[in-house]
């Protein structure tokens, strides 16, 4: 392959609300990639422990849930649509009940081991934009290009508000500034895959930035590494 036009493995990380989902979806389209959310398919499991009344504190009956369901992410002019076992739940993973209740799916060893495998078989060819919070240290630590977004908590719950109403769903700012510090206590305080900044990794401050760019920032240096964009 033409060293000027590899297809490349690049990891985006940070903490809730720092803008990993709507950076990476851009910079995957603006390059022709795969995007990968992988936190929607942690809210998509917890969807399915939800609608089916599991026990979140029997670990085994969450990992037979992501072992049993299927979930596909479908590329879309202007979101992911995620299929929960053929059905659209897009909205549905996003609504507080899911983000309050995601804690014990994401620090699921067994849940996270059903999941490893799918992420790295969407990469096995390269050309992907993975996000999340583990990205670049577990599932692909031998990513090309690794980034780490951070942003002050009254910006990311700002933004979050702002998505949830785009969606007609109404939460008000300290609510979410609650959930938001909650959520990164967890993710960095978890036994399995804690939220980390990965070795070898680019950290951009997004709190005074703006989507476009975060998305631009990140493709200079994506093309500057031997990426086309398309």
């Amino acid at each position: 392959m033409d060293a000027t036009h590899k297809k490349i493995i690049i990891t985006i990380d940070g903490p809730a609300g720092s803008g990993k989902s709507t950076t990476a979806r851009n910079v995957a389209r603006r390059l022709g990639y795969l995007y990968l959310d992988s936190g929607a398919l942690y809210r998509a499991i917890t969807l399915a422990a939800l609608e089916r009344q599991v026990d979140f504190t029997n670990p085994d009956a969450l990992v037979r849930i992501a072992e049993n369901v299927t979930i596909v992410l479908e590329p879309d002019e202007n979101e992911l649509i995620v299929r929960l076992d053929g059905v659209d739940v897009t909205q549905a993973i996003r609504l507080p009940r899911v983000t309050q209740a995601i804690g014990p799916v994401a620090a699921n060893a067994g849940v996270r081991k059903a999941l490893l495998k799918q992420q790295r078989s969407m990469a096995a060819q390269g050309g992907i934009v993975a996000e999340g919070r583990d990205m670049g240290t577990v599932v692909f630590p031998e990513a090309d290009l690794k980034f780490f977004l951070i942003a002050s908590i009254a910006a990311r719950a700002q933004r979050r508000m702002r998505e949830l109403e785009k969606k007609g769903i109404h939460i008000d700012l300290d609510t979410l500034i609650q959930e938001i510090r909650k959520r990164d206590d967890d993710d960095s305080s978890r036994d399995v895959s804690p939220l980390r900044k990965p070795n070898q990794s680019i950290e951009i401050d997004t709190t005074g930035l703006s989507i476009e760019q975060q998305v631009d920032h990140i493709v200079r240096i994506a093309v500057e590494y031997g990426a086309r964009e398309v």
